[in-house]
């Protein structure tokens, strides 16, 4: 028989932890959202919505369908051999990356869900590039949705659906908390991966205790050849396509000259992540959410893939910092019964 008193913690809990989650674009570090979700889960809040952004909606995507602990079991376990092999350079002046072969792995755990059968309403962000507007995926093709919301310009090819070309969402909105205002939650979770820091920590200094106990992460060695090798496709990529029209280019795929368009590619991501990271901000003000988890920019740069784990474990860390402040200070909506 249950007491009144746990009848009515029950009850206050289950009603007061109704989550409209926001998980936003950042590249590699979006892989703490799933941290975030396993510690909201762990803490016994319930997900009734999600709205994600390029990684995020990514993460919340295959959290929708059911399918993030099968893909947190495949990111976590690819070698840096592994990372190599899902990056298909394409000819493509639109990007230098198809995607392909990622998304053949997203499609798979998918199998052709669409999102108004997910069991919670799910919104993807895309740019429509030709008319600069915002695109939001609340039907259809859960594959298709995400894959417009990843296409980083430039760098992934983007997505031609109903006589428009979609990119990634973060080029105008990187923390969609609109979508989320509608949902009947009794509170506003959101996950800015892009966050600017003072302190400008990395990852292993935020996380000085990450060898004790978990798994090793890849080589320095390892991770590097991989880099020389994706940086040495990459430039010879851009050069052939005479990257920046005008410029006289350098020789490719040898010493400067791959460094140099490199830099190219490079220099777009930066400018990229500027500005989503600016961008933020500025939902963030418009629309406050009732938690904010914010993974500093300076943890690792966006295509650091080969640092699932550790960043898994960030975001839960940082979730169970933010969580464990606001429970203290709305101690009724936490289920505390004082009073």
């Amino acid at each position: 028989m249950v007491s009144t008193s746990s009848k009515k913690l029950r009850i206050r809990s289950s009603h007061n932890k109704r989550v409209a989650l926001v998980l936003g674009s950042g590249g590699a570090r979006g892989y703490a959202h799933i941290g975030v979700i396993e510690e909201l889960e762990a803490r016994g809040y319930e997900i009734v919505g999600i709205s994600g952004c390029s990684i995020g909606a990514l993460i919340g995507g295959l959290y929708a369908a059911g399918k993030l602990q099968e893909y947190k079991e495949w990111v976590t376990g690819l070698n840096y051999f592994d990372l190599f092999r899902l990056v298909d350079v394409t000819w493509s002046p639109m990007g230098a990356i198809k995607g392909e072969k990622v998304m053949d792995v997203i499609a798979s755990m998918i199998n052709g869900r669409t999102i108004e059968s997910l069991p919670i309403p799910f919104t993807s962000v895309a740019t429509d590039l030709i008319n600069q507007k915002e695109v939001w995926f609340q039907e259809g093709s859960l594959e298709r949705a995400i894959r417009a919301s990843v296409a980083v310009p430039g760098v992934i090819t983007p997505v031609q659906h109903r006589g428009r070309t979609l990119v990634d969402g973060g080029l105008l909105n990187p923390l969609p908390i609109t979508p989320a205002v509608a949902w009947h939650a009794d509170l506003i979770i959101a996950v800015n991966v892009t966050a600017q820091s003072c302190s400008g920590a990395t990852l292993d200094e935020l996380m000085p205790d990450w060898e004790r106990g978990n798994k090793k992460e890849l080589e320095p060695s390892a991770v590097s050849e991989w880099m020389h090798r994706i940086k040495g496709r990459a430039g010879d990529l851009l050069g052939r396509l005479n990257f920046w029209e005008g410029e006289e280019n350098e020789p490719i795929g040898q010493g400067e000259g791959t460094d140099t368009n490199w830099g190219k590619l490079n220099i777009i991501i930066q400018s990229f992540e500027t500005t989503q990271a600016a961008l933020a901000q500025y939902k963030i003000a418009g629309y406050p959410p009732d938690v904010l988890i914010e993974v500093p920019r300076s943890v690792c740069s966006s295509y650091e893939f080969h640092r699932a784990s550790q960043l898994i474990e960030l975001g839960q860390r940082l979730a169970k910092k933010q969580l464990g402040k606001w429970e203290a200070s709305h101690p009724t909506m936490s289920g505390d019964l004082d009073g």
